[in-house]
């Protein structure tokens, strides 16, 4: 299966004698730099996955886990396939991105106890990498957005990769689009709204154009959404999720061209994230 960036993703079809078949997802970690943290990130997914069970989001069912391959070769995760594929083309965004913006209303409105663990961010003022085309002086006022103080916040439950690569919409060409399912739930935190609506805008920032960035803000607003009151932690925020894309942007659009997004040059994402960052330290998290 296509999709997976830091672990194998095996469709399995599974045969009953009496002629039945059930598509299962074998998620796997075998690469070195992958399996240092695959016990944490295969635990938080199991974890995750119960706690959805009797929720309205759509998720994988768990089946079986091994995280420390105490049975297996490698770490793995065994659960439902659900139907639908992802869609990263340019036609029908705008008919998305209120679906998109739904779902993600949904999946912080649900209630668990335990919850999830806290979330964290990696990305400092000293690891950030400013693109060489990049206005510097931009740059260097973002850049300082992360040196304040994070902002509070009322914790709900998190996805920590919302994203169209992470959401299922039915297959059919003629069907009105409609999400079947949300996958990748290995990064399951508790944390601000505002973090994951910040992840799912810089996203569709690259995807297609800065401006679709902000509308996705505004399409979680109006399904009844809850972001930070305060202009400066909505900046911070989405500041904070924008910056950490310069460390890693190429190991995001690398998968998007090979799902048919040849257009996502390296060229084109960098400057789609400089213009996004500068469109942000603008607006001031409006």
């Amino acid at each position: 299966m296509s999709g997976g960036i830091t672990a194998e993703m095996r469709k399995l079809t599974i045969w009953t004698t009496a002629g039945f078949s059930r598509n299962l997802v074998l998620r796997t970690y075998t690469e070195p730099a992958s399996l240092q943290h695959a016990q944490d990130s295969l635990e938080r997914e199991s974890a995750a996955l119960t706690m959805l069970s009797g929720s309205v989001v759509q998720a994988p069912e768990l089946l079986a886990v091994d995280a420390t391959a105490a049975h297996c070769e490698y770490p793995s995760l065994l659960m439902t396939h659900l139907p639908g594929s992802t869609v990263l083309s340019e036609a029908g965004v705008a008919e998305r991105v209120p679906l998109l913006a739904r779902q993600l209303v949904a999946i912080h409105a649900v209630n668990t106890d335990p919850r999830p663990r806290e979330y964290q961010t990696m990305t400092t003022a000293d690891t950030v990498v400013v693109p060489a085309r990049a206005d510097a002086e931009v740059w260097a006022a973002a850049i300082d957005v992360l040196r304040g103080p994070v902002p509070t916040y009322d914790g709900r439950v998190l996805h920590r990769d919302y994203q169209p690569g992470n959401v299922l919409f039915d297959a059919s060409q003629d069907a009105t689009p409609r999400i079947t399912g949300v996958v990748d739930w290995a990064g399951a935190s508790w944390g601000p709204t505002d973090l994951d609506v910040a992840h799912c805008s810089t996203n569709l920032a690259l995807l297609h154009g800065p401006q679709w960035g902000a509308r996705f803000a505004s399409a979680y607003e109006e399904s009844g959404g809850v972001l930070s009151e305060n202009t400066r932690a909505r900046q911070y925020w989405r500041v904070r999720d924008a910056l950490a894309c310069s460390e890693e942007g190429q190991l995001w659009s690398a998968p998007w061209r090979e799902a048919g997004r040849v257009d996502l040059t390296p060229r084109l994402v960098e400057d789609r994230l400089d213009a996004y960052i500068s469109m942000l330290m603008d607006a001031r998290g409006h």
